[in-house]
């Protein structure tokens, strides 16, 4: 499901500000394209995958400092001010330009570590704006789910109608399979006698073969299911992906034992709605 969310918080004169998007996929897809502690970082993804249960998610943050704040009150990290020095000595002389100057080493992630009271209020500022941007994140989704809901429901209705075609033209197979059988043994033999049993017999057998009964009734079992899962509160997408393919595997067994004209007609129609459901499913959480 696709949805957006901004989130802005401040914490001691920092500002951090939180953009969760969402668009369609099977799974978690998280990215964050942030530079931030790994305990933060982990903690950003544990809340985003707590929050949603499906879509590419991108995690985006932007802090604004105070103008007049003193910078350079960290302590600077040497090993990683060595280390970026040395990457990006590297890179220039690759490209052929200047070295990097102290002040390119110190903007590097990393190398300066702020005050442990001045992290702790910044990690504090993030997390209350990832928590905002995923309230409206999930606003947003609800929104769209709500609309997509009635979509779901109208098709479902569709194939419930088919299911009905369907179960009324099967009841009438014996007698057709009955009247087929005579006229092609009438052509057969002629004039001969034909053993009413005997027919009745063959009738019989083909009916069973030709009997969809079960297939039915599954298949009416999980279209009241796909409503329940559609109706309820908790994310169903998975289950309704699940649902989707059983409803294609009753459409296709009966459609391979159907030699009705109508009932063929309906599986194929019934199929058509049901693609389309299966596209619009992707999209539930």
């Amino acid at each position: 499901m696709t949805g957006f969310g901004r989130g802005t918080a401040e914490q001691a004169g920092v500002r951090a500000t939180i953009d969760v998007r969402s668009v369609n996929h099977r799974f978690v897809d998280l990215k964050l394209r942030m530079q931030v502690a790994p305990a933060l970082e982990e903690a950003i993804a544990t809340r985003v995958r707590g929050a949603v249960e499906r879509g590419a998610i991108t995690v985006s943050l932007r802090v604004d400092h105070p103008v007049d704040r003193q910078r350079g009150t960290g302590a600077i990290r040497l090993d990683a001010a060595r280390a970026a020095h040395a990457e990006l000595s590297a890179l220039a002389s690759e490209l052929g330009i200047a070295g990097p100057d102290l002040a390119l080493v110190l903007a590097q992630p990393g190398v300066v570590a702020a005050a442990d009271a001045e992290a702790d209020q910044l990690d504090a500022a993030i997390l209350a704006a990832l928590a905002a941007a995923l309230r409206q994140l999930r606003e947003m989704r609800e929104v769209e789910g709500r609309v997509l809901a009635i979509e779901l429901n109208t098709r479902l209705d569709a194939l419930a109608r088919l299911r009905g075609a369907i179960d009324g033209h099967a009841a009438s197979v014996p007698e057709q399979l009955h009247s087929r059988l005579h006229e092609r043994l009438r052509r057969l033999l002629g004039d001969a006698v034909i053993d009413p049993a005997r027919l009745a017999q063959e009738v019989a057998l083909l009916a069973e073969r030709a009997d969809v009964t079960e297939e039915l009734v599954r298949l009416g079992s999980h279209l009241e299911q796909a409503r329940a899962l559609i109706a309820g509160a908790s994310a169903s997408g998975r289950r309704l992906d699940f649902l989707v393919q059983e409803i294609g595997r009753e459409l296709n067994t009966i459609g391979s034992k159907s030699q009705h004209a109508e009932i063929s007609a309906a599986v194929v129609e019934a199929k058509a709605i049901l693609e389309k459901v299966r596209e619009q499913v992707q999209n539930v959480e």
